[in-house]
């Protein structure tokens, strides 16, 4: 009789995960006060202070809501003048509105790879790709994990570059006790639905540069300023604002991070401890330097040769099949994607550009074998949950390895 659940056996877990979003009565009368002002829109409170208390909550000076997270890099980019032609160095193991982002201003993404150990961007990587061109370096935080920013700033500030944080996935993140963000010149946030502070979309700039804050609230307001005339535009912006019910919706779960945050690192602290001694899997390396990660992502590393050679699909389908939702994360490099064909002519063949990009042929080992062979993700809703929820998902890890001839046997499943 088949013991794995994927081939008919009893699961170990049948009782849900902690249910995402989590919300109570202050939502609901944070959402009530902004229906009630009459100002759903422009003119309201909610939005103003939520950018200051974001802001100072990732240790910056100045915060612009904007509509998402990519929105939120593309003004960004704009802020600091990139543009046709300019190179923007980024990693390729990140969601695909990183670099869309940069194609939007009509720039060029150069992929550097991950560090194979962190999975975010190796900085021996950075280096090797910098050109005359080259105008910003893009280091995204993957997971909530923060990048080595001690070496990008070093290199940003040795090549006279710019430094654009991907911060979407780490509200509350911490490099040496300064949180992300605007450790470089300025950073990204986004508050889409699944995200560890949610208003179903939203995103945020944040910068320490009041020159780069003023250039990205007029952006994101239609070229307006702050304390100008209404029909007086003074960049080319466009209509990116953040509603009032947004903010009002983010303020209350800006309330619950700090406590969530802690849950999260308890329960990902305790996992490292567990799967570190299951053969064949490894956590991300430690780096005593990340004083604090957001853990929007619980990232994993799964070796099949310790597994009978199961490819990593196989064996998150089986571990699903168990109750605990883990995922194959991103299946394949930025660079392979098909979009990139709608970018052949412009910016990639840009006469600006004076060159053409060709991406068929680029290998990036360390994030070619995160996407194909090794990477696995838990989702940051799992970490809210108890010492037994834990202790479940290292059952069902221990399950499926312990009954591999179910995977692997003729006949079985193996693709």
């Amino acid at each position: 009789m088949a013991k794995l659940a994927l081939n008919g056996g009893k699961p170990v877990r049948e009782k849900p995960f902690p249910r995402w979003p989590i919300f109570d009565d202050r939502e609901l009368e944070a959402l009530r006060k902004v229906l009630e002002s009459g100002l759903w829109g422009i003119g309201g409170r909610f939005k103003r202070e939520f950018e200051e208390k974001f802001a100072a909550y990732q240790h910056a000076k100045y915060g612009v809501a904007v509509t998402n997270g990519t929105a939120a890099l593309e003004i960004s980019l704009r802020a600091l003048g990139i543009g046709c032609g300019d190179e923007v160095i980024v990693p390729p193991y990140t969601f695909m509105a990183t670099i869309m982002a940069i194609l939007y201003v009509n720039a060029i993404p150069i992929f550097a790879d991950i560090d194979p150990e962190t999975y975010t961007l190796d900085p021996r990587s950075i280096e090797s790709a910098i050109s005359e061109r080259t105008k910003a370096i893009l280091p995204v935080h993957i997971g909530g994990r923060p990048a080595d920013m001690d070496s990008i700033i070093s290199i940003a500030r040795r090549y006279d570059l710019h430094v654009v944080e991907d911060a979407c996935q780490a509200w509350s993140s911490e490099w040496r006790g300064r949180r992300v963000g605007a450790i470089g010149d300025i950073g990204a946030f986004s508050f889409q639905s699944s995200k560890n502070i949610t208003s179903g979309e939203g995103g945020m700039v944040v910068t320490d540069d009041e020159d780069l804050y003023m250039k990205a609230w007029s952006l994101h307001n239609c070229g307006r300023l702050p304390q100008g005339l209404w029909y007086e535009h003074h960049l080319p912006g466009w209509n990116c604002r953040m509603t009032e019910f947004q903010a009002a919706i983010l303020l209350v779960q800006l309330e619950r991070l700090d406590e969530h945050t802690r849950r999260r690192m308890d329960n990902a602290y305790y996992l490292d401890s567990k799967l570190s001694r299951i053969d064949g899997l490894k956590t991300l390396r430690k780096d005593e330097r990340i004083t604090r990660n957001a853990y929007h992502l619980y990232i994993f590393r799964y070796n099949p040769e310790a597994f009978d050679g199961l490819p990593k699909t196989v064996f998150a389908k089986a571990l699903q099949a168990e109750g605990i939702p883990v995922s194959i994360g991103y299946s394949k490099p930025l660079y392979k994607e098909g979009y990139l064909k709608y970018f052949e002519r412009c910016p990639l063949s840009c006469p600006y550009y004076g060159r053409h990009i060709d991406y068929s042929s680029l290998n990036l080992p360390a994030a070619e074998r995160a996407c194909y062979v090794e990477g696995l993700w838990l989702p940051q809703y799992v970490l809210l949950g108890s010492r037994e929820d834990m202790d479940d998902i290292v059952a069902g890890i221990e399950k499926v390895k312990e009954n591999l001839d179910e995977l692997t046997e003729p006949g079985r499943c193996s693709t």
